[in-house]
């Protein structure tokens, strides 16, 4: 009996890239391991690699950003006692493909970090930037990489806490590497370069900008970002730079720009990319030495703004902002830009993850500050299972609002990036519903991670007349994006219902004071003007029977606060499967 591959996981030369598919390959049983602990031995190393592809092997490794004085000399970084080589790569016969269903399910459980710090004091941060500023006005630099470590403890299994890892931000360009005493747990999203034969192509990821808490002002965001003339200016200048180096070692005329200014999402940000490409016929050690280290964690120009990262910051950056990767036979090599990357340190059980913003003479310390956190959460966000949800009515005939139900499903679905088929989805509606008549039923259709749909139906709960409602006891935070996508994650209204036992429904409300809906309904209040409820920035569900209302001029936006709730002479609450009820609020 064939044993997993992921028997191998705890075992030094294990390594693991994952698919967009959820699967992944995995390389283990390594036949030999390539170590450089000086520069002098980077080309080195970085030939026997080059030689063994040829000789139809594989390997998997990495390549430090302190490496870099090994392939030009020209480029400076810190120097000083290294916890880690400065290359190292395994070799194997083969790797192995594995399909989503062959991974190992994540389990947290066994893997913990603890509380994240900031090994850089903020105020060092803060006058970093300011030298920084000094060193664009005298026209040292246009851009300067500027990062810092995060450092925690850890206890448990570094492949675990990947695939925990994996869960809450999957990683187009990520690896896991398990050498000797320390792991190397790469979710970077960015492209280094990938060879195929004789095209290579790199993908400079440069210009953050946090994703949005629903569908439209999701949307917004990316269009800002990808619009604006800061993040533009950043990422061309990365892409002049990385045009440049291609052109080293690429055939004359062949490097050309794909694509510029994409917007790529991720789960808690957008990030700008371009696209380079080139023909070449240089080995991989050459590769290397013409692009490294990329120039998207350096700045421009490269030489001088390596030299001012060394003066600045205050340690070694080790595999962070280098590159992990894997070659094969037939010059086919994809290797990442090592940001988003945990190096665990086993024996005495230490995390380091470190972050980083390209500086310019615009950036805001607040702003570059905020950034670098922001690419932190994948660190911090529980990687909780979730699944889409729809509640629709079956009067018998026809489902209420249909459209409008899949469309916000379809919306929720593009925003986490869940596959949805449309048509599917009201296949199962109907299937659901198949040879019922007569009393309407309430159905219940979810779709989760992997697209997968179920229905269930059940009994149409009408309201009672009226609806007692009653204030929640804290507010709820707005900027929770769960807030305004409907789904199994129902924690915040489950505990607001059960403070209020008294009550029909509890109504939830935001830290500045302004009502946004119930647990289970929208809300609303009628003025002079007619009837108002509360507007989606405010926290709170887009209802499909809210946005009919809305449509159909029966009901218009508006902020409401506890106090206007109290004054009210008439309140009311709807959903699409209950319709609209009277309420009254029970103070």
């Amino acid at each position: 009996m064939t044993c997993s591959p992921f028997f191998h996981r705890n075992r030094a030369g294990f390594a693991f890239f994952p698919a967009e598919d959820g699967g992944g390959l995995v390389f283990h049983s390594p036949r030999e391991i390539l170590l450089a602990e000086t520069p002098a031995q980077v080309r080195e190393v970085l030939g026997a690699v080059d030689a063994a592809t040829r000789d139809g092997r594989c390997a998997a490794g990495f390549v430090a950003y302190e490496a870099a004085p090994g392939m030009d000399p020209a480029l400076t970084v810190r120097t000083g006692p290294a916890p880690h080589p400065l290359a190292g790569f395994f070799l194997y016969e083969e790797g192995v493909r594995v399909s989503p269903g062959e991974m190992p399910l994540p389990r947290p459980e066994e893997a913990a970090f603890g509380e994240w710090r900031p090994a850089v004091p903020r105020e060092d941060y803060e006058a970093a930037l300011s030298a920084i500023r000094g060193y664009i006005a005298a026209g040292d630099t246009y851009q300067i990489n500027h990062t810092f470590p995060l450092e925690a403890p850890f206890r448990g299994e570094p492949f675990a806490a990947f695939l925990a890892l994996l869960a809450n931000q999957p990683a187009g360009e990520g690896g896991f590497l398990r050498f000797g005493g320390f792991a190397v747990l790469s979710l970077s999203p960015e492209l280094f370069f990938s060879l195929d034969g004789g095209r290579l192509e790199t993908k400079p990821m440069k210009g953050t900008a946090p994703r949005g808490r629903w569908a439209e002002e999701d949307a917004e965001r990316a269009k800002a970002l990808v619009e604006s003339q800061k993040e533009r200016a950043e990422n061309v200048m990365i892409v002049d730079l990385l045009r440049n180096d291609m052109g080293r070692v690429s055939a004359g005329g062949s490097v050309r720009v794909e694509r510029l200014f994409e917007a790529e999402r991720y789960p808690t940000l957008w990030q700008m990319t371009s696209t380079i490409v080139s023909e070449t016929r240089a080995p991989l050690g050459e590769i290397f030495a013409g692009l490294f280290p990329s120039g998207s964690v350096t700045g421009a120009p490269k030489v001088r703004s390596m030299q001012i990262i060394r003066e600045l910051e205050s340690s070694l950056r080790g595999i962070y902002c280098g590159a992990v990767g894997r070659a094969g036979p037939g010059r086919r090599a994809r290797f990442n830009v090592a940001i988003r990357t945990v190096v665990l340190d086993c024996a005495p059980g230490t995390a380091r993850y470190s972050v980083g913003s390209g500086v310019t003479w615009d950036s805001r310390t607040d702003a570059e500050y905020a950034e670098c956190l922001l690419k932190a959460e994948v660190l911090l966000r529980s990687p909780e299972a979730f699944s889409l949800l729809e509640t629709l009515l079956w009067d018998g005939r026809e489902f209420f609002l249909l459209e409008g139900h899949l469309d916000r499903m379809g919306a929720s679905a593009g925003y986490f990036g869940f596959p949805m088929d449309r048509a599917a989805a009201a296949r199962t509606l109907r299937g659901a519903v198949e040879g019922r008549s007569g009393e309407p039923v309430r159905v219940r259709l979810t779709l989760d991670g992997t697209g997968c749909l179920c229905a269930e139906t059940g009994p149409v709960t009408l309201w009672p007349d009226p609806v007692r409602l009653a204030l929640a006891p804290g507010p709820v935070d707005d900027m929770d994006a769960f807030l305004f996508h409907k789904t199994t994650r129902r924690a915040v209204y489950d505990r607001a219902r059960a403070a209020c036992p008294e009550a029909d429904e509890a109504v939830l409300w935001n830290a500045r004071g302004e009502i946004t809906e119930t647990c289970v309904a929208n809300i609303a209040i009628k003025t002079g003007d007619g009837w108002v409820t509360p507007p989606v920035s405010c926290g709170l569900l887009p209802g499909v029977f809210r946005r009919h209302l809305l449509d159909s001029g029966r009901l218009r936006e508006g902020g409401i606060t506890r106090e206007d709730l109290a004054a009210a002479a008439e309140i009311a609450v709807f959903n699409a499967v209950r319709g609209w009820a009277a309420a009254e609020w029970r103070r």
